[in-house]
């Protein structure tokens, strides 16, 4: 799969990049993209929800009143949890909801992700370019200039660049993300994906190397 790069004024250099098929052209699998989306979001849930248990309500521990002779029902103490401020039965406890998944899984979740990309036409690539300072103003230039300002975007970087990264995390619509940290469920969560050239090379240099 061709894809032209263009240059920070939206404009073809004349270079293309081969994206390839192995990764961007698979028939893409639903439900694999359902399973590591929903291993990222249960991953990302604290679980640090707790009530209190009949042992550690405040309240007296001695019976209410007597076991028989009172024409009423059988009662211990006042914490019990049929009484209001009582303890709560069978409440939530701390846990994670993390779960497992096989790398193959996640890694045919991943290419299925990009795959849709593909096929709607939603890759953007930019030849590599850096800011002299963290410039939020020229980020957004950039972004205009590619057709995809208001669009949700995720821009991917090959390693750490902190002006092109405090330039970007000020726009709402925008995640950055370095390539090695790309993972489906941002894929999936944003509309393009904006790769620079050197990110875009390195999907053809990791399948030569297969």
């Amino acid at each position: 799969m061709q894809v032209e790069v263009l240059n920070k004024s939206g404009k073809a250099t004349g270079r293309t990049v081969e994206l390839p098929e192995e990764i961007f052209g698979i028939e893409p699998n639903d439900h694999v993209i359902y399973l590591a989306v929903k291993q990222f979001l249960a991953a990302r849930r604290q679980g640090t929800h707790k009530v209190k248990t009949r042992a550690e309500v405040k309240g007296a521990s001695r019976k209410l009143h007597r076991q028989k002779g009172t024409g009423g029902s059988r009662k211990g103490n006042i914490r019990n949890p049929l009484y209001k401020g009582g303890g709560t039965i069978f409440g939530p406890k701390p846990h994670g909801y993390d779960f497992k998944l096989n790398r193959k899984v996640k890694d045919l979740a991943k290419m299925s992700a990009l795959s849709y990309k593909a096929k709607e036409n939603a890759i953007v690539i930019i030849e590599d370019f850096n800011l002299e300072a963290p410039k939020t103003k020229e980020f957004s230039a950039v972004l205009s200039n590619l057709n995809v300002a208001g669009k949700k975007v995720l821009f991917v970087i090959p390693e750490n660049n902190d002006n092109v990264y405090l330039s970007l995390r000020n726009i709402p619509t925008v995640t950055g993300s370095l390539l090695a940290d790309v993972n489906t469920y941002d894929i999936v969560n944003n509309a393009v994906l904006v790769l620079t050239e050197s990110t875009a090379k390195i999907f053809s240099e990791e399948e030569v190397a297969a």
